[in-house]
């Protein structure tokens, strides 16, 4: 199948973009990638000038893990039943018949990250997931990350258990112990002097200790956003910051720190304290001082289809236009460690498309064509 005659976005390396181009892909995969129209066959599809753009990416969402309009029963991304649970995982708890992941893919969203929610100190294990299928597992990309959340959120869960923690300092001292805990016994294997008793926590947190995942950092005040950074650097720990809210005071420093982050979500209001300095501008003013962003819904705190409106808000306050691209393409895909498969139009990656006449992120505008893994939605 090739599409010709399109504006094509490639979001690679050299940022290409090629005025009159066409993508070839076959069996999910892109064939070939340049300039004009190659004659090869009547399996054409002609953009008539249309922009072509890598499918958007979310890196953090909860999408599937939330049933729209259900309810409690369909509540299963917060298991506060104990404050560190990284042994759980969001593929075992998502929903891939749940409605959004028609709005997803209808909006031109083709890949998501999944993650547990913010009630624990360490919530368990990031799915990074494609919008189209009825199992998950066939959807599923692999574990991408390991959410831990700092702040008000599980302060606040565990406050009302009258249980530990409930104090940021003790939130901070779990994670700490249970990081301490995972790196003794990884240690113990290793070494093979003492094998250890099977502890499901700790195996879950191997991967992230030997950086083969991120941590996912949920942070919303520029304290917690430090707290973050102090504990990833005593464990030599690759991270990311997300929702990362009071970025916006502390760029300079986070530019310092080469951090990376996750914005969103951004068409909300100050629902709690620590959203007190919540701007639609942060994204721009991070980018401008030379931290790498992405841009996310928080789905379900905003409707997933409004990712390309949320990145719209951010457009108008200040961030460029090909920057925000960025932050819904390339950048996510980079931070979720996917980069080889999607984020970018390019030989032998996933052929994930979306095609727009107009501007992607105005309100009034819809794809014309949505492509996940070859097969036009």
């Amino acid at each position: 199948m090739i599409i010709y005659n399109a504006k094509i976005y490639t979001m690679n390396d050299n940022d290409d973009i090629i005025e009159n181009g066409y993508v070839e892909y076959n069996n999910g995969k892109i064939v070939s990638v340049g300039i004009n129209s190659p004659d090869n066959g009547d399996k054409l599809i002609d953009a008539k000038g249309s922009s072509l753009y890598p499918g958007f990416i979310d890196a953090h969402t909860h999408l599937g893990l939330f049933s729209s309009g259900v309810g409690i029963e369909g509540e299963d991304f917060n298991e506060d039943s104990d404050p560190i649970t990284p042994q759980l995982n969001a593929i075992d708890g998502i929903n891939p018949m749940d409605s959004a992941f028609e709005d997803a893919r209808n909006a031109g969203v083709t890949t998501v990250a999944v993650s547990p929610g913010s009630s624990n100190a360490i919530c368990g294990s990031i799915c990074a997931v494609k919008t189209k299928g009825k199992r998950i597992d066939k959807m599923s990309l692999g574990m991408v990350g390991m959410k831990i959340s700092l702040g008000e959120n599980p302060k606040m869960t565990y406050i009302d258990k009258d249980s530990s923690p409930v104090t940021r300092m003790a939130i901070a001292a779990i994670i700490r112990e249970a990081l301490s805990k995972a790196q003794r016994y990884m240690e113990d294997k290793e070494t093979g002097e003492e094998t250890p008793e099977f502890d499901a926590k700790c195996e879950a947190l191997i991967p992230l200790l030997k950086r083969e995942v991120k941590a996912h950092f949920h942070c919303h005040r520029s304290d917690d956003i430090f707290t973050a950074i102090r504990i990833a650097k005593e464990f030599n720990l690759e991270y990311v910051l997300v929702h990362c809210t009071e970025g916006h005071l502390i760029a300079d420093e986070l530019k310092e720190e080469n951090a990376t982050a996750v914005i969103g979500p951004i068409i909300c209001d100050k629902s709690k304290p620590e959203l007190a300095n919540l701007t639609p501008a942060n994204s721009s003013i991070l980018n401008l001082s030379g931290v790498e962003v992405s841009i996310c819904t928080d789905y379900s705190e905003v409707p997933i289809q409004y990712l390309p409106l949320s990145a719209g808000i951010a457009i108008k306050n200040g961030l460029d236009f090909y920057e925000a691209l960025k932050a819904v393409t390339r950048t996510p895909a980079i931070q979720l460690g996917l980069f080889d498969r999607v984020g970018s139009i390019e030989d032998g990656k996933d052929a994930d498309f979306v095609m727009f006449g107009s501007n992607p992120f105005e309100v009034m505008s819809s794809p014309e064509m949505v492509v996940i893994n070859g097969e036009k939605i």
